[in-house]
């Protein structure tokens, strides 16, 4: 007991559960296992706090090909901290536009962009100032002219709506968008305990890496009233954070469940087209993922309503009040958490032009997750909690309905293997490595 103790210290995120389990291993194994929470606990250190995030690869090439990359992702998910990574090792500058001293420097934002012409200019929450979009054409267009074509703009910003209205209607041809999330299953560490605490607390950095679980519920807390008190009305909606709160934990309770618009506008006293207003809201801000059906070529009578996601399990997980694992492991959200954890880190890894969707008949046969690759390939992937799940019954019929070439169930465990019909019962990790190594090739 006093060496789990002492364990349970130096590995917090392991739990007491945990720690005791590794007392009662091998001297050999509890070796490697305690050196793989040293080498992903000095990572975190040696990254100033943030784990080594694996999309700075694909943001650094997009850099050497586009004349500007958007770089968009939920307030807090660690955009600036990447950003300044990769500045750090170009000739750059750094603007933050919602600083009065860097908004002075762009009071004549053309002189000052031209004055840097030859730096990686990084323009933090750019939303914040639509109007420079229109001279950032002209300054990109200006350099292509001298023969610099790549790497010229780099754009953050904490709400797509306008932004990417602004973009698409200013930088044609001159942007390249990537998305960030929070931190995944590959990023957060190689043992299942590194998972588990990942999947209570979520992906944003300073909630995944808080000291304990309470210290992380409490910051998720201070950032959900944040965003509605602060983000949410300065998209310009004029709405209680109170009601916004309801629909957002409403939002909660249905995770992944067919939503039912007019019910939610007679709970919430509002039209159903303020619902959908409200919705428009949050997933544009990227607090909430909103998966459409696919429309196989199939003679079956299709759902065609979206599914709606909170995309970061931590902030599901405080609007629920579930607050540790244990919690969590009791609570009839479970099946449902799972299924939006693994769904949004899958989205984290996939290869660009990929799309998903969902498939759903009325009579109930269903896929969680399907993938449209470049290739073409489709990966159906059903999705169940537990270490020894089967597949649904109408699984591998449904499969069959949209032609997957691929078959897959992730599941709780950490081991890959056949379970029958070409289908696979895979890891969270190893789906994610598999996407990866798509995307890499």
């Amino acid at each position: 007991m006093a060496a789990a103790s002492a364990l349970s210290i130096f590995f917090p995120a392991l739990g007491a559960q945990g720690a005791r389990g590794l007392t009662i291993l091998s001297a050999h194994d509890r070796q490697d296992t305690i050196l793989d929470a040293l080498y992903f606990a000095y990572r975190r250190r040696k990254i100033q706090g943030m784990l080594q995030r694996l999309i700075t690869e694909r943001l650094q090439k997009r850099l050497e090909q586009a004349p500007a990359v958007a770089l968009l992702g939920a307030r807090q998910v660690g955009k600036t901290t990447l950003a300044r990574a990769v500045a750090k090792g170009r000739n750059s500058v750094y603007l933050d536009l919602e600083m009065p001293r860097d908004q002075l420097k762009l009071r004549d934002p053309e002189s000052f962009l031209r004055l840097h012409g030859d730096k990686l200019i990084v323009l933090d929450e750019i939303q914040r100032s639509p109007d420079l979009f229109n001279i950032l054409r002209g300054v990109i267009d200006a350099n292509r002219a001298r023969g610099r074509r790549a790497g010229q703009f780099l754009i953050l910003g904490s709400a797509s709506m306008d932004l990417l209205r602004q973009s698409s209607e200013s930088l044609a041809g001159r942007v390249s968008y990537l998305e960030m999330g929070g931190f995944n299953a590959l990023e957060s560490g190689p043992a299942p305990a590194d998972i588990h605490n990942l999947w209570l607390r979520g992906g944003f950095p300073d909630a995944c890496l808080a000291g304990d679980d309470a210290a992380a519920m409490d910051w998720l807390e201070d950032l959900i009233m944040t965003y509605l008190e602060r983000d949410v009305p300065q998209t310009g909606l004029q709405a209680p954070a109170a009601r916004l709160r309801a629909l957002w934990t409403m939002l909660a309770h249905l995770q992944g469940e067919p939503v039912n618009m007019s019910a939610l506008a007679a709970n919430l006293e509002v039209p159903r087209a303020a619902i959908n207003h409200y919705l428009d809201i949050l997933s544009g801000l990227f607090l909430i993922r909103r998966l459409r059906p696919r429309h196989a070529n199939v003679k079956k009578r299709l759902v065609k309503s979206p599914r709606y996601y909170i995309r970061d399990s931590g902030i599901q997980h405080r609007l629920l009040g579930i607050d540790h694992y244990d919690d969590l492991l009791s609570n009839p959200a479970l099946g449902k958490s799972w299924e939006g954890f693994v769904i949004e880190n899958i989205h984290s890894a996939l290869p660009r032009r990929a799309r998903t969707s969902f498939y759903r008949t009325a009579a109930g046969a269903e896929i969680d997750l399907v993938i449209d690759l470049p290739g073409p390939q489709i990966w159906a992937i059903e999705i169940k909690y537990g270490v020894a799940p089967k597949p649904g019954k109408h699984f591998g019929r449904s499969c069959a309905d949209i032609g997957a070439s691929h078959r897959f169930v992730v599941y709780g465990g950490d081991e890959t293997f056949p379970v029958g019909e070409n289908i696979t019962l895979i890891s969270l990790p190893g789906m994610l490595r598999k996407l990866r190594a798509m995307t890499e090739s």
